[in-house]
Parts: structure tokens; sequence; C-alpha cells
């Protein structure tokens, strides 16, 4: 199945960290993977993490600090990283935003944003969400390695 999205398009996400933008969902792809641009302010993500899927990110434009498994990695336009499964990761835009590229097998990274877009009301500080997005990574099989 062939699936085509222009700048601006895709289904719109929100959570307490980024926007996200759907730009080729697991419904276009059979389930294979997906595709995500993620728009990030500056300062820190979500509290180190892992995933029970891999992933990769492609920056687009801005700077951020990547780290996953104590390692950090610098990235700027035109780098990319991959993260295992399974590793403890996180990141933190070190300009004023960051838009980055974000690819993972199957459809969990997708059901995964889509329940924080509908569990944490769009606009809430990060700090005040830690309820809410620890009961949904817990759905998730996502583990929090700290805080914020």
């Amino acid at each position: 199945m062939t699936h085509f999205s222009t700048a601006g398009e895709g289904l719109e996400l929100t959570s307490p960290d980024a926007r996200i933008t759907v730009k080729a969902g697991a419904e276009h792809t059979g389930g294979a993977y997906e595709l995500f641009e993620v728009d990030a302010p500056r300062g820190p993500a979500v509290p180190p993490h892992t995933t029970p899927w891999p992933k990769a990110y492609y920056v687009l434009h801005g700077r951020m600090t990547v780290l996953v498994d104590d390692a950090e990695y610098e990235l700027g336009p035109a780098a990319s990283i991959t993260v295992p499964p399974d590793a403890p990761h996180t990141f933190t835009v070190r300009s004023p935003s960051v838009q980055f590229l974000a690819f993972s097998l199957t459809d969990a990274m997708g059901r995964f944003f889509r329940d924080v877009d509908r569990s944490i009301p769009a606009g809430t500080a990060l700090e005040d969400a830690v309820p809410a997005l620890v009961e949904v990574v817990g759905r998730h099989g996502i583990e929090l390695r700290g805080t914020p």
C-alpha cells in the first residue's frame, strides 16, 4: 500500500514534551513500521526510560543530546541514532527547539503516542503530567528510570 504525506500533513498528537505528527502510521504500512515527525522545545524530555521496541531518530533541524545506556550523543542536523529495545534512553533539546524524525518497527510507538494524546491534556507541563504519564507508560511496557 502506498501512502503520501506532504509538509504539514499528518495526524497531530501532543505529549508534555513534544508535538508528534504521524507521517506514516501502522495503518499505512500494514503494521510493519511507523514514521513520526517530532517537534520539541528546549529542555529535557521524559525521564530516562526503556521501551520494548527499537527506534531511530534523524535530526532535521536543531540540536539535541540523546542519552542511551548512560552514553551521551550530540545530534545536530542530518545526524541519526538508533536506540535498541529495552535500552534506557531520553533526550534533551539544546537549541530553542528541535525537529526530528522518529522511526519505529510495529505499531507500538504509535499506540503509545495516541494514548498519551488522549490521556494528558495539551499544554500540561511535563512535571504536572508525571502521575498520568506513569499510568500511560505502564499500559505499554515502558519502564521509567528517573524523574525529569
